[in-house]
């Protein structure tokens, strides 16, 4: 059974290639990269794996196929006598290279974090409760809560995750703090951000009873 894949991602496009049979599973793909740190300064790479194991790649900065077993070896080498393939790749680097403003653009704008405040235990005679605060969905990584209690910063019993990525570029968090909460006390989460043009405060509510 072969089963193919394709799916984009910006500058990256990879395809898997599935070969099953009834004694062994074989997991093959290709994975083709545009590394840059400018619009000038930019490398193509159409790699090919098979269970993990790079067999060959093409590499633009060779301007060819170089491959790594003694098969994909020989393979290369017929490649980089066509010149139809050679041409190709360079055409290939070009298109890295015309979309890098395309996402430059897209990594220069700030995505606005959904923050969610919850009580995740409620406090009883022996335990004090704990409060959670998430921001999700938000670009650039940098990101900064922190607690208040009746206005004042609370620091003590506070934990956090790092800013977690979500596979799409985009981040998240969690905060936690532990407290036993006063009756009529504010509890609220300050989410600082550079999409954010101040603070944004989210207060908890108890649920209505």
């Amino acid at each position: 059974v072969f089963v193919t894949m394709h799916t984009h991602n910006f500058l990256i496009l990879p395809h898997v290639l599935l070969i099953f049979s009834t004694a062994d599973a074989y997991f093959g793909y290709g994975v083709v990269r545009c590394l840059f740190t400018s619009k000038d300064d930019v490398v193509y790479l159409a790699q090919v794996y098979l269970n993990k194991m790079l067999l060959g790649q093409y590499n633009s900065s060779l301007g060819k196929y170089v491959g790594y077993t003694e098969k994909t070896k020989e393979i290369a080498d017929n490649l980089n006598k066509n010149k139809g393939f050679l041409e190709h790749e360079k055409k290939n680097k070009e298109k890295c290279r015309t979309n890098i403003p395309l996402v430059l653009d897209i990594l220069s704008r700030p995505v606005k974090p959904s923050v969610r405040l919850r009580l995740v235990e409620s406090a009883d005679s022996k335990h004090p409760g704990l409060f959670m605060c998430s921001a999700y969905n938000f670009y650039p990584k940098h990101i900064k809560l922190t607690w208040l209690r009746d206005g004042k910063e609370a620091t003590s019993n506070v934990t956090s995750t790092d800013e977690l990525p979500n596979g799409n570029w985009l981040y998240q968090i969690h905060s936690y703090i532990e407290i036993s909460s006063k009756p009529g006390e504010k509890i609220s989460c300050v989410v600082e951000h550079a999409s954010l043009t101040e603070p944004k405060v989210i207060d908890w509510a108890p649920p209505p009873l």
